[in-house]
């Protein structure tokens, strides 16, 4: 039985070269392609594939969160996280959103094949650079002081559930009936107390626990 891939990146020439390198595999086949995070999540659900390629960077919603709300949705989907460069931090994001590996996009054709046929047995990969970076990433969070984390007020409780749901800073001033600038000082507070640096870790919280203090 063929591996079953799905493709993600919102550029054509990635993803024709992408399918071609797949699709000329006799144990893989691509069964379908997405542009954007949303229609990701959309034909996760639907073809129910063994692996998605999934580039971090796209329109409409992000590689991250696409791969965490599929996780959530079809746990048994390994996800390989596609990039251009690891010197974002985002291979340690990637693999807390719930990617079982990572590639860059520079990947040699053999080197993409051996990763998809990998991680479809239930294993993991990270080329040496990445595993590097998340070795990194992984020490500076341990290394971060132990403070206890003040608890989320009610509304700043309501302003991550939103976040989780995919609402921009407009969307919530306008379900809860505040300023944009309000939802920015609690989204600016929620990260303070929450210990976390930007708003795509604040969506994968939100994903994973709505609402939950971290503990």
């Amino acid at each position: 039985m063929k591996t079953r891939v799905l493709v993600v990146d919102d550029h054509p020439l990635m993803r024709d070269a992408l399918r071609s390198a797949i699709d000329d595999e006799d144990d893989l086949t691509v069964v379908g392609e997405a542009v954007n995070g949303a229609e990701a999540v959309r034909l996760a659900d639907t073809l129910r594939p063994d692996v998605i390629v999934m580039d971090l960077y796209l329109p409409v919603k992000d590689g991250l969160t696409a791969t965490a709300e599929i996780v959530r949705l079809r746990p048994a989907t390994r996800i390989l996280a596609l990039t251009s460069s690891t010197e974002d931090g985002k291979v340690l994001e990637a693999i807390q959103a719930g990617a079982v590996g990572f590639l860059l996009k520079d990947t040699k054709r053999t080197e993409l094949l051996e990763a998809i046929r990998e991680v479809a047995r239930g294993h993991t990969w990270l080329p040496p650079s990445a595993a590097q970076k998340l070795v990194i990433g992984l020490r500076r969070e341990r290394e971060r002081p132990s403070i206890r984390v003040e608890p989320l007020t009610e509304r700043e409780r309501e302003v991550v559930k939103l976040i989780g749901e995919g609402a921009t800073n407009r969307d919530i001033a306008e379900r809860l009936t505040i300023s944009e600038g309000t939802v920015r000082t609690h989204v600016h507070n929620i990260l303070g107390k929450l210990e976390l640096e930007s708003r795509n870790q604040l969506i994968l919280y939100a994903l994973k626990g709505p609402g939950a203090d971290r503990k």
